[in-house]
């Protein structure tokens, strides 16, 4: 399973932004909520958990940062274990292995519950809310009441990868921080940095990450670069390896086998969409499929269909495209 953003501690996710919040905390001028904007898995969410770090009180660890911590402080260790009294995190609640496609209004219930209170360890409470895009109506409508009267000693940090769905009434109650896509360089270098690949590797993976240092990371474990090569086998040879097809479907079972078919899709989806770039002009059959293909896990979760069924239609559906078919 990829690392959740609480559990990064070297990824700086933009220096400026981590430069205007630490100005206004320091000049004690703190909004009470932020908007993190920018592309999914531009370090939006890691921004929020090293700010909300810093607030609760843990120590500055220049090395890792501008808002830099060790994982080994205290308070960080708190928010790790998501056992800090002062933090509250709204995400998409898992059920039965499933991830739900909101945010619920009763879990955007819980903020002015959580507000109404006063620190308990520390100078500030805070609230990360990723993504504000999940809040159903209801939900961004009890935000909304919050953000109406701000809660003192109370900061939100609202992560976002589309602003403009927000409604314009909450927009308009926050402090507005843009987080970059990354360029390929950059990108590179965080790469081989963390794990070690050699340059053509990480420029590989660079270049499949679309600036997202997220991405990046995600792509390079692993797990990850194993489904791509096995998606690029795929989509190059003449046929795929039905036993070997059915064996990797077999991991498809629970929450990691949701991680598993989702990445493999994703990674299946970009093998064939660059197969139908280098078709260029004859290449419509490839574009079709990859539309197609980039649809299913979204619809597979929905209608809570059978991964394996899933995996295997797409096979068909792509050995057809192979052989000259719609």
């Amino acid at each position: 399973m990829s690392e959740h953003a609480r559990d990064r501690f070297d990824l700086v996710p933009d220096a400026a932004a981590e430069a205007a919040f630490l100005d206004a905390f320091g000049k004690d001028r703190l909004h009470h909520a932020w908007l993190l904007c920018g592309p999914e898995g531009s370090g939006k969410a890691t921004f929020a958990f090293r700010a909300a770090r810093r607030l609760l009180g843990a120590a500055p660890d220049p090395s890792r940062g501008p808002l830099g911590t060790s994982p080994e402080d205290p308070v960080a260790r708190l928010v790790t274990a998501r056992s800090h009294p002062d933090l509250l995190v709204l995400e998409r609640a898992v059920e039965g292995g499933k991830t739900k496609k909101s945010i619920s209004v009763d879990q955007a219930r819980e903020l002015p519950e959580f507000f109404a209170k006063s620190p308990s360890q520390a100078r500030y409470r805070v609230a990360i809310i990723d993504a504000a895009d999940d809040l159903n109506l209801n939900a961004a409508n009890a935000l909304l009441k919050v953000l109406e009267e701000p809660p003192e000693r109370g900061v939100l940090f609202l992560v976002t990868h589309a602003p403009g769905r927000l409604l314009a009434t909450i927009r308009s109650r926050c402090r507005r921080l843009a987080f970059p896509v990354w360029p390929l360089h950059a990108l590179e270098e965080l790469v081989r940095n963390r794990t070690g690949v050699s340059s053509a590797e990480a420029a590989r993976i660079a270049g499949m990450a679309g600036g997202s240092p997220g991405r990046a990371l995600a792509l390079a474990s692993g797990a990850t670069l194993e489904a791509d090569q096995l998606a690029q086998a795929w989509v190059s040879a003449p046929s795929v390896d039905r036993a070997e097809a059915l064996a990797v479907a077999d991991k498809f079972r629970g929450p990691e086998g949701q991680d598993r078919f989702e990445t493999l899709m994703d990674r299946l989806s970009a093998a064939v969409k660059v197969r139908a770039l280098e078709e260029g002009a004859s290449g419509a059959r490839w574009a079709d499929l990859w539309s197609r293909l980039a649809e299913l896990p979204d619809r597979t979760a929905a209608i809570n269909l059978d991964r394996a069924d899933v995996l295997a239609g797409a096979l068909a559906d792509l050995q057809r495209v192979k052989a000259g078919g719609g």
